[in-house]
């Protein structure tokens, strides 16, 4: 097979941003298939996109990111040879995904992640990044700094042996942590994109806290995997 690049998408009430986030990486000339993964939208996310005769898929019921992931991964597995992880709120900065497809058409890498750059606004004090990165390097002796970062590339050989994703916030934390533990190799790549943050408001933290919550058990199920493997 040739070299096919698809994205997937996975998004959920992004009827303001999603549009953007598409026309943005539609420039890339490494990309030949675009899907948005409708994660059961209160908004009019499917409408949007669907309008503009972009490739969309509704699902009734909001099941997680790691959910519609999988939706889309089990849809073009068969027919691509990367396949690339961007969330919906990327904007006008998501052609800067393309920066992480080539390691891998360069055979530099497995799997490429997006490395931000430092943050505009303060958001908490770091305890979820820090809870990643440590149960990371905990579980596979590896330090990765973007074991959060949803914007990802992966060989589809690296997915087709991943075994069933996380469904919630733990997807990074999980993928990555298996992803290591099977000897492929990954590339953090720095690049120029930004997304919607979030602030010190009560709902920030309410985020920050259900995603510490998530990502705990993701680690506490992958340590117990590690130690009886």
């Amino acid at each position: 097979m040739e070299n096919k690049v698809t994205v997937l998408i996975p998004a959920f009430n992004e009827e303001n941003r999603i549009m953007q986030t598409i026309k943005s990486i539609s420039n890339s000339r490494f990309i030949d298939r675009i899907i948005v993964i409708d994660d059961g939208s209160t908004d009019h996310t499917y409408e949007v996109v669907k309008k503009h005769g972009i490739e969309v898929y509704k699902r009734e019921k909001n099941q997680g990111k790691g959910a519609a992931l999988d939706y889309g991964i089990k849809m073009t597995i068969d027919t691509s040879s990367i396949i690339v992880f961007l969330d919906g709120d990327i904007g006008s900065t998501a052609i800067e995904a393309q920066k992480l497809i080539m390691p891998l058409l360069n055979n530099e890498a497995d799997v490429a992640i997006a490395r931000f750059p430092a943050a505009k606004k303060k958001g908490g004090i770091g305890l979820v990044k820090k809870l990643a990165r440590s149960g990371v390097k905990i579980l596979t002796g590896k330090t990765i700094h973007t074991s959060l970062s949803g914007q990802r590339a992966f060989r589809v050989e690296v997915l087709k042996q991943l075994g069933e994703l996380p469904k919630d916030y733990g997807i990074e934390v999980g993928m990555i942590i298996d992803i290591l533990n099977m000897g492929f190799i990954v590339k953090e790549v720095e690049v120029e994109m930004s997304h919607r943050e979030t602030g010190r408001d009560f709902q920030g933290f309410i985020h920050r806290g259900r995603q510490f919550y998530q990502i705990l058990k993701v680690l506490a199920k992958k340590y117990k995997e590690v130690k009886f493997r």
